[in-house]
C-alpha cells in the first residue's frame, strides 16, 4: 500500500517538474549565467524530428554539463515564433535553438520575420540531417510516384498535402512536387510534424511530405505508406523507398538538416564549447544508434562552416522561391 502510494506521488510530482523548472528561468536572476538552466527552444510542436533531436541533446548536455537542460517548444508560424525568441534573448550562453531548414527558407517566404538569419544568430553546428519522404494513407490507392501522379491527376481539386509548416523544407517539396508533376493539390501547413503526421494517419488529409525521423515508425508498421524521399540517394533506414530521381523526376531533391545556434553575440568561448560537446555527443555510439534509428546521418561541423552553409542555402532558397513564385 505504502509502495502504491509513494509511486503515485512520485507520478504526480514529475508533472510539475517542467512548470517549476521553467519558472525558474525567470526567477534565478541572481544565479552566475553558467549555474542556471539551458534553455533549449523547439520552434516546432512536440513529436516532430526537431523535438527529437532536442531531446538527446538535452539529455547530453545534462549529462556532460551536470546543468538543467529545458526543452521548451515555441511552434508557430513555420518556426519564425520561436526563432524570433532566440533572436532578441540574452547572449550568455544559457539559450539556444534548433534550427531546421526552414531558419534559411523563411526569409524568402515571409514580407517580415522577427529575426535576420546572419546578424542575429551565432551557428554552433549543423548536427544531423535526415530524408523528407512523401507518404500516403493506406487508403490511397497508389504504391508509386507515377501512380499517385496519375490519382490525382484524375481527379483535381481534391487531394490535399500536409507538412509541418509554411516554410519549412516538407512545405517546399510539396510545392516543388506540385509544379513538377503539374498537380492541382492544396497545402495543409500544421505546426509542426507531430500534427501534420496525426492529420495524415486519421485520413483527414491524404498525403504528406514529412522528416523521416518524423513517419519511420508510421511506415514500418504499415499505418502510413511511404512513396518516395527527395534525397538523391536513398535512406539507409528505408532503403526499399525509391527517391523522386529515380521515380522519374530528374533532379528532385529538397535536404532536410537540423542544426544548433545560439544568439548573435554569444561569445566565442562559449560557441566553441557547445560546437566541442555536439561533436563529442555526435561521436558516441549510443547516439549515432540512436540518430540511426531514427532516419538521422549525423553530421557535424565547425561553426564557421555552418556559417558558410545557411549563407549559401539563404542565397538558394531565394532563387528558387523567386523563380517558382511561392508565396504564403
Amino acid at each position: 500500500m505504502k509502495s502504491t502510494m509513494l509511486q503515485k506521488f512520485r507520478w504526480m510530482a514529475a508533472l510539475f517538474v517542467l512548470p517549476a523548472a521553467t519558472g525558474a528561468l525567470a526567477a534565478d536572476n541572481t544565479a552566475k549565467p553558467d549555474e542556471r538552466p539551458i534553455r533549449l527552444i523547439v520552434p516546432f510542436a512536440p513529436g516532430g524530428a526537431s523535438d527529437v533531436l532536442a531531446r538527446i541533446i538535452a539529455q547530453h548536455l545534462i549529462e556532460s554539463l551536470k546543468r538543467q537542460v529545458i526543452v521548451d517548444n515555441r511552434p508557430g508560424a513555420g518556426g519564425n515564433i520561436g526563432m524570433g525568441i532566440v533572436a532578441k534573448a540574452t547572449p550568455d550562453g544559457n539559450v539556444m535553438s534548433i534550427a531546421s531548414s526552414a531558419f534559411v527558407v523563411n526569409p524568402s517566404l515571409y514580407d517580415q520575420i522577427p529575426y535576420d538569419a546572419i546578424k542575429d544568430f551565432a551557428p554552433i553546428t549543423n548536427i544531423a540531417s535526415a530524408s523528407t519522404v512523401l507518404v500516403v494513407h493506406p487508403s490511397v490507392a497508389a504504391k508509386s510516384v507515377k501512380e499517385l501522379v496519375a490519382l490525382v491527376k484524375a481527379s483535381p481539386g481534391k487531394f490535399n498535402y500536409a507538412s509541418s509548416g509554411a516554410g519549412t523544407g516538407q512545405h517546399l517539396a510539396g510545392e516543388l512536387f506540385k509544379t513538377t508533376a503539374g498537380l492541382d493539390v492544396s497545402h495543409i501547413p500544421f505546426n509542426g510534424a507531430g500534427p501534420a503526421v496525426i492529420a495524415v494517419l486519421g485520413a483527414q488529409v491524404q498525403m504528406g511530405f514529412s522528416s523521416l525521423p518524423a513517419v519511420r515508425g508510421q511506415i514500418a508498421n504499415g499505418t502510413l505508406r511511404a512513396i518516395a524521399v527527395t534525397t538523391m540517394k536513398r535512406a539507409v533506414a528505408i532503403p526499399d523507398v525509391p527517391t523522386f530521381d529515380e521515380s522519374g523526376y530528374p533532379g528532385f531533391e529538397v535536404d532536410f538538416w537540423q542544426g544548433l545556434v545560439m544568439p548573435g553575440g554569444t561569445p566565442r568561448p562559449i560557441i566553441n564549447r557547445m560546437n566541442a560537446e555536439m561533436l563529442k555527443m555526435l561521436q558516441g555510439q549510443e547516439v549515432k544508434k540512436r540518430l540511426d534509428g531514427l532516419g538521422f546521418e549525423a553530421v557535424g561541423s565547425s561553426p564557421d562552416q555552418f556559417a558558410k552553409q545557411i549563407a549559401a542555402e539563404l542565397a538558394k532558397w531565394s532563387k528558387f522561391i523567386k523563380q517558382a513564385g511561392i508565396k504564403l
